[in-house]
Parts: structure tokens; sequence; C-alpha cells
């Protein structure tokens, strides 16, 4: 099976090719801004590098958040744009799940993964991940200071770009930081997409997963 995985939603910008858990072809570019532009252009670099043609995919997948809110946005408009194109299906797939995916498998081993998803406020995004990756509870937000409320007195693993924000909370032999990226990978979205697939879950549909009201101020 192939999929055409995309992501915007956070500090990154990515795009992959996976054929059957196999790379065919990958494009990421760390930034906070400018995905809207460079999204596009990378997709279309990496079907030249195969020689492929989004209708030569089986599933168009990405991120649904949460995470920035224009970020998820482009990333969404850009696969449902691909999916209209070409009558292929959308699969998403959640920020903290590709997060957690990037997760080494070394790392993995009697730890509860904490996924910590940066929202630009005063509270932070968090899910948490046995070791094989299966959720062990809803997506939640809640500031540093409250984030330990969430977390269970086992083992832990941290990983996303909003982890630092907890080194001065969390501390202590129990708490460790992943070597992973803190941001999603569209190679990480195309993986989740599958194994989901393949274990029977329903796709997530194409629409946004946000936590908070959007800020938006309105002109005068």
């Amino acid at each position: 099976m192939r999929i055409l995985a995309l992501d915007a939603a956070t500090s990154a910008c990515s795009v992959a090719l996976v054929e059957d858990g196999r790379v065919l072809a990958h494009r990421l570019k760390v930034m906070e801004r400018g995905q809207a532009e460079a999204l596009m252009p990378m997709l279309a670099d990496a079907l030249d590098e195969t020689g492929l043609a989004v209708a030569d995919f089986d599933r168009i997948a990405a991120t649904v958040g949460p995470g920035a809110f224009t970020g998820i946005r482009i990333g969404l408009a850009a696969a449902r744009g691909l999916c209209l194109a070409s009558g292929k299906p959308f699969f998403g797939l959640t920020t903290t799940r590709a997060v957690a995916g990037g997760v080494f498998a070394d790392e993995r081993p009697g730890m509860t993964l904490v996924t910590v998803v940066e929202a630009k406020r005063a509270e932070l995004f968090g899910q948490l991940f046995s070791p094989d990756l299966e959720p062990l509870g809803e997506i939640f937000a809640a500031a540093p200071q409250d984030f330990v409320a969430h977390l269970p007195n086992t083992p832990l693993m941290l990983v996303g770009d909003g982890s630092i924000r907890l080194k001065d909370v969390l501390r202590g032999p129990n708490v460790s930081w992943s070597r992973a990226p803190g941001h999603p990978d569209a190679v990480q979205v195309a993986l989740g997409v599958a194994e989901r697939a393949d274990q029977g879950h329903a796709p997530l549909p194409p629409r946004p997963l946000y936590l908070r009201a959007p800020d938006v101020t309105l002109p005068k």
C-alpha cells in the first residue's frame, strides 16, 4: 500500500511517500512559519524523485492536530485538495501519535511515553502512550505546573516540541527525555495511518482537532 503523507501542524513541515512501510521519498524542514509556501513544492520535489503521481497512491494522510491553528489548516487543506483531485481517501492522524511514533525503539521498553506539543500559549497539549504506541487516555491541555497531575507514577519518556517547558517541573530518576525530534514527521504519519488501518481503526476525518478556540482578532 502506498501512502502520501503531509504534516505542517507544529514547528516543521514535511512530506513522505511510503510504500508498505518503506520510505520512497522524504522531505522535512524545521520552520516556525512559512509552511504554506513550502509544503506543495516539497511534495512536487518528492514526487519527481520517485516518478510517481498523486493518483498512484492508495491513501492521502495528514496530521489533524492539536498544534498551530494555521499549520493544521495548511496541511489539511493540501491533503483535501489532493483527495478531491485524485479521488483517493483521506486518513488523519493526531499530532501526538505522530510525535510518539518518533520515539526510538530502544527508548520505549518499560516507559510511559508522554507527548508534549507546544500550544504557543500558557498551556501545553499532551497525551500518554504505552511502549507499543497505544493511547493511554485522551489528549489534554494543561499549563506546565499542572501537567504533573495528568501523569502516572511510572517511568516517563517525554517527547515533543513542548517538553522543554517541563524541564523545571518534572525531575527525578523516573523522568527521561527522548532523543527523537520534537516535531511530528510525515514518515510517522504514514506509518501510524497504516498501523491504525491494519488494526481496524476507522480513519480520522479531514477536520482540525482543536482543544481550544482559535485566537482571532477581528478588524474594527
